[in-house]
């Protein structure tokens, strides 16, 4: 049992010492990089309290039906699948949602005058809660924090839809003059284009970033995931923080794996020290 215990403690010193190694070499490279580029994925708001979708325990894996559900022409199609949503939004889903150390370490960055643009996959605004400058934020694939209008693509603030569905509104539709479309989140489905503009943004932050950190990302959902190519093919350093495997790691100079929550306010503090 000693013998065990003493191999164990050996194993636990070696990997925080990897660990502190992966740390300083990303806080290194940050802390003498030009133009910073952050693109962030699901993993970063784990913590607070908003599941993953792709992971081991993600919606999508754990209930097939719901990735379904997501798809624009099912939405669009079926009445029920629209009423099922909004009562899951009016029914508070968001409520009590709110920025982690994570996201605030970002902010931080950004205060600190080193984060050119944030690219972020997630549609959960917690950046913009966290206070981000918003004219630095890409949400790519929108934001359940605003509705849009599928006719004449009017956004609003989602609470306006969603008291008027707590007073009885199953389906929303859009109250414009002659438009009367059907009502969403204003968060990108599948089969949903892009909002317009935001990936020629992307592209241009990727081939001009100086280093690209990404954070809590698969890197496997495209198009966005192409910033990591196409920045390393420019010329950028790539650092990866994840608590997983992505499918750019090996494009990576640096990968730190951890809890998103302990790592990168580390790395990022480190950074702001060296």
């Amino acid at each position: 049992m000693v013998g065990g215990s003493e191999e164990q403690a050996e194993t636990q010193l070696e990997e925080q010492t990897e660990l502190q190694g992966r740390l300083e070499a990303a806080a290194e490279l940050i802390s003498t990089a030009g133009p910073l580029a952050v693109l962030t994925g699901a993993g970063i708001s784990t913590d607070s309290g908003i599941p993953d979708f792709r992971g081991p325990q993600g919606v999508w894996t754990l209930n097939p039906e719901a990735e379904r559900a997501s798809n624009i022409d099912v939405y669009m199609a079926e009445p029920e699948v629209r009423k099922a949503n909004w009562r899951v939004m009016a029914g508070g889903l968001w409520d009590g949602v709110e920025p982690n150390v994570g996201h605030h370490a970002l902010v931080e960055l950004d205060r600190r005058g080193g984060l050119d643009t944030l690219v972020t996959q997630n549609v959960d605004g917690l950046h913009l809660m966290a206070g981000t400058d918003p004219g630095r934020i890409v949400e790519v694939h929108g934001t359940v924090r605003r509705s849009m209008c599928l006719g004449c693509g009017e956004q609003n603030d989602i609470e306006v839809v969603l008291e008027r569905v707590r007073s009885g509104d199953e389906d929303p539709r859009c109250t414009r003059p002659a438009c009367g479309g059907l009502l969403k989140r204003a968060t990108v489905s599948f089969g949903q284009a892009l909002f317009p503009g935001d990936m020629e943004r992307v592209d241009e932050v990727a081939r001009r970033c100086d280093l690209l950190l990404a954070v809590g990302s698969t890197l496997s959902v495209y198009p966005v995931a192409a910033m990591v190519p196409v920045a390393v093919r420019h010329g950028a350093a790539v650092v990866v923080v994840n608590g997983s495997p992505t499918e750019m790691d090996h494009l990576a100079d640096v990968v730190v794996r951890g809890s998103i929550s302990d790592v990168l306010p580390a790395v990022l503090g480190l950074a702001a020290d060296v």
